[in-house]
């Protein structure tokens, strides 16, 4: 059933669902995309990817051994994902490569009274992996809702104006490749930081291109990336034209990990770009827009917390919520005097920037990327 869009447009929200339009129509416009945005598509959000990955027929004894065992050590908690449970994972391999490296006499990590090995550690995590993949690539999907928002970020709110000089970035943490798929059918020219084509390469170069309209900047990897055993450049390989025991598939990193693959790139490459978006140069100003995103990682949001108190005023953040009030970093945004102004925070349960509270006894639906996206596009 389709949200009725009414409500935003009557006070005391009309205001805030107008400046939307204002607001991203500016030429240094990004865009951080969370796993809510994908759920429109037909892709699980990570609660029940979480089910699906644990549940999988695919799973070795051996690794939903160890993944139950992995679960156990959360017990009691309620937002605990499969991207805890292999930041954990992560973080065991890493202290048995530590050891492993200064030649300790005992490597392996105990878990739930089992020892593992560093060797039986990286084939549950990379089996995991796979899984993850395996879950996202079989489902059926529907493109529309992305397609009508590249529409409409790209050619809706560009009408009669003349293209930013900067390229939009999309900043995304899903696995998926939705907004590549999109950008791609509606013919707007982007870079994810790949040379080719299904099967492509790493350079970081190619988002440097000048012809772009959109970069893809993949925090939390891709399901199409793969390294090979015998290189260290990422690569995106057709998987039916490579034997399976020279391709590492699913290059994806968990939320919270310390693992050493954070500190390489791309991962940190990216995250330098992202510094660099939120730092608008002087003299101008950026706005950057939070879409499906529950704040879940840590790393992500020391980044946007250093960049708004860098950033001497010139960053706006929209964030859309599915809270009814602001939580958390939301929250500490909200009430920190310094730079309530930067921010623009559309919750379920009401409007909130600098000294405005505005509070609905009714759900407002803009939270939802199918909503974001109708309003983007000038539905009232």
């Amino acid at each position: 059933m389709t949200d009725d869009l009414s409500l935003l447009y009557k006070e005391p929200f009309s205001d805030a669902a107008n400046q939307l339009e204002r607001l991203l129509s500016q030429s240094n416009r990004a865009f951080l995309i969370g796993a809510g945005c994908s759920s429109c598509a037909g892709l699980p959000l990570m609660s029940q990817l979480t089910q699906e990955v644990c549940n999988h027929s695919n799973l070795s004894s051996a690794t939903n051994k160890l993944l139950v065992s992995l679960v156990k050590q959360f017990q009691g908690s309620t937002t605990a994902t499969i991207e805890a449970y292999m930041s954990e994972l992560v973080d065991m391999l890493s202290i048995a490569e530590r050891r492993s490296d200064c030649e300790a006499a005992s490597c392996a990590i105990k878990l739930n009274e089992v020892d593992y090995s560093a060797e039986q550690l990286r084939d549950a995590l990379s089996e995991i992996k796979c899984i993850i993949a395996q879950c996202i690539e079989n489902k059926r999907i529907s493109l529309s809702t992305h397609q009508q928002f590249i529409q409409a970020i790209h050619n809706t709110l560009q009408s009669g104006k003349l293209i930013g000089p900067s390229a939009v970035d999309y900043f995304t943490l899903n696995y998926d490749t939705l907004l590549e798929d999109a950008l791609a059918l509606e013919r707007i020219p982007y870079s994810d930081g790949f040379f080719g084509g299904t099967t492509g390469w790493w350079d970081q170069n190619g988002f440097d291109e000048k012809r772009l309209a959109a970069r893809v900047f993949k925090i939390h990897g891709s399901i199409d990336w793969c390294q090979l055993e015998d290189g260290v450049i990422l690569r995106r390989v057709r998987p039916n034209i490579i034997s399976n025991d020279s391709l590492k598939k699913a290059m994806i990193w968990p939320a919270a990990t310390k693992y050493q693959e954070a500190q390489r790139d791309p991962y940190a490459q990216m995250i330098y770009k992202m510094r660099l978006t939120l730092r608008p140069k002087e003299k101008c100003d950026a706005i950057f827009t939070i879409c499906g995103y529950s704040f879940g990682d840590a790393h992500i949001n020391i980044e946007l917390d250093r960049a708004l108190r860098d950033s001497e005023k010139r960053l706006t953040i929209i964030a859309f919520t599915s809270r009814l009030e602001p939580e958390g970093l939301l929250k500490k945004w909200f009430d920190d005097e310094d730079i309530c102004d930067q921010v623009r925070i559309y919750a379920r349960g009401g409007f909130y920037h600098g000294n405005i509270h505005e509070k609905s006894k009714e759900d407002l639906p803009w939270w939802k990327f199918e909503t974001i996206t109708r309003l983007l596009r000038g539905e009232r």
